[in-house]
């Protein structure tokens, strides 16, 4: 029951009774006169003509008004009133008093709270239009009772209401988070299942996508990247070679340039047939792009759709680098397998060529460091191991036909099951680990970008050599095209010009505005 329901309960249903007066004098011929003047008037007039039967009838019948006598033997109008105001409030109460009376009326209104005063002798009109004032007053006081008692009770409904719309809020946002939760976990486990997909289908070349991914990622935020981007070159990075599942041994085991061209026009279909696979899931739909042309050459000479400069996404453009690099080193591109510094040489030579130079620089840049700091190895039990660890040795496990590689990222799956082989085996499990390697692992959204200096929207027209980009540019189809803190020379304007032509779409371009 809601609170207009509760308060409306209390009063019955049906034809609104007749307002009850109460006339209290000692003489009859006084109640007499009172009767006659209410007969027909729409009123119940009872009388009483004392005041101890006037209290008598008050606890025996609900009254509305009561008008009072001043001077009446045993109690007079005062000690009544004082009486009726404290034993029932809510009744109105008005005296009949005369001009010798004065000193007893200033009595009853202090004592008895009395609503006014009927002056002896009165007017009938004067008297029925005072009552009917009084009892006008004495409902709108109900009224306004209940309604004050309503608006409580609904006020305190609404308190239930809100706490319980708040728990219901905190409930649900737990839910969703939960969901969330429960989906990004549903995603990296996916991604899982794919990555160890194309590490089984590698043979030979186990880690090889574990290691372009991490290699990629660290170009990636060498050139600025925000988190978001970096974590696409990422995935792409582990699920680039995934078109390559379900092709024979003979494709994928031995070197590209060893093939026959049937062969190679059959591998050569493996980024269109990777992104397709990748297309039904739509957190994966900027890595497949980048899956789909990290074949393509800076010079159109690539496959599988030629593009040429710019139009190749940069995610596309740094994993190109990163896997010539390394499929050079394991002798899968190559009829043989180069070292570092010769894998290093022939990237480098096809500067500006095949590769993008800034994405070259990049590379050479992270060599650098990474020789400069020529990482150490530390052993760790499999107890230690925390998520994005990076193997420094290639950890073969017994019965199992693949070894965990060199390179790859330790994640929880990884550890989880290199505690259960470990129980297993009752053998303690001890892996090498690099001692300064940094967590490559799938990250939430980037923190807002602080930018500390000033900067201009320009379009094409208005782009001139040297200067910087303050933002990264993404083509209109959404992938990104230059990184933040490019710097524009004459091919990239032209490029830049070409694509705007050929798409129909205006490009606006971010530029500090110190370099303009």
């Amino acid at each position: 029951m809601n609170a207009a329901e509760k308060i409306a309960g209390a009063e019955p249903v049906g034809l609104i009774p007749m307002p009850r007066v109460l006339v209290v004098d000692d003489e009859p011929f006084i109640l007499n006169a009172m009767k006659r003047v209410f007969r027909g008037k729409g009123y119940e007039l009872v009388t009483a003509e004392s005041g101890p039967a006037a209290l008598e009838l008050l606890e025996n019948e609900p009254v509305d008004l009561v008008i009072s006598d001043m001077r009446m033997p045993e109690m007079d109008g005062v000690q009544f009133l004082e009486q009726v105001v404290a034993r029932w409030p809510a009744c109105k109460r008005l005296v009949l008093t005369g001009y010798v009376d004065v000193a007893l009326t200033i009595a009853a209104i202090n004592g008895g709270k009395i609503w006014g005063y009927i002056a002896k002798p009165w007017d009938d009109e004067e008297l029925l239009i005072t009552v009917q004032q009084a009892l006008e007053h004495s409902s709108l006081a109900h009224e306004n009772a209940r309604l004050t008692e309503l608006t409580r009770l609904q006020n305190d409904e609404l308190k239930i209401m809100n706490v319980d719309l708040e728990q219901k809020v905190v409930a649900r946002t737990n839910e969703l988070q939960l969901a969330n939760t429960e989906l990004r976990q549903s995603f990296l486990a996916t991604v899982q299942v794919f990555s160890n997909l194309v590490e089984l289908h590698e043979g030979r070349f186990a880690g090889h996508s574990r290691r372009v991914a991490d290699f990629a990622r660290q170009m990636a935020e060498r050139l600025g990247l925000d988190e978001a981007e970096q974590r696409n070159v990422l995935l792409a990075g582990l699920l680039h070679d995934i078109g390559k599942v379900g092709l024979s041994e003979k494709l994928t085991e031995r070197p590209f340039n060893a093939l026959s061209p049937i062969d190679k026009a059959t591998l050569m279909r493996h980024p269109v047939k990777g992104q397709q696979l990748l297309l039904g899931i739509p957190q994966l739909a900027q890595a497949a792009r980048i899956i789909r042309h990290h074949h393509e050459f800076l010079d159109g000479s690539g496959y599988p759709d030629q593009l040429v400069g710019l139009a190749i996404p940069l995610g596309a453009r740094i994993l190109a680098v990163a896997n010539d690099y390394d499929e050079l080193q394991t002798g899968a591109l190559a009829m043989h397998q180069y070292s570092p510094k010769e894998a290093q040489d022939a990237i480098v030579k096809l500067r500006g060529k095949r590769y993008d130079p800034t994405v070259i620089d990049a590379f050479l840049a992270l060599l650098a460091e990474t020789s400069a700091t020529k990482e150490s190895e530390v052993a760790v039990a499999a107890a230690e191991l925390k998520a994005g660890m990076v193997l420094a040795r290639d950890l073969k496990l017994q019965d199992q036909a693949l070894p965990l590689a060199k390179g790859r990222v330790v994640d929880a799956a990884m550890i989880a099951g290199l505690l259960r082989l470990q129980v297993a085996g009752h053998e303690p499990i001890t892996l090498h680990i690099r001692r300064n390697s940094l967590p490559a692992v799938l990250r939430d959204g980037a923190e807002p970008t602080v930018r500390s200096f000033k900067e201009l929207a320009l379009p094409i027209a208005r782009l001139k050599e040297g200067m910087m980009l303050s933002r990264s540019l993404h083509h209109h189809e959404g992938y990104l095209l230059l990184a933040r803190g490019n710097f524009l020379d004459e091919p990239i304007i032209r490029q830049l010009r070409d694509i705007e032509t050929s798409s129909g779409k205006a490009i606006t371009l971010h530029i500090r505005m110190g370099d303009r």
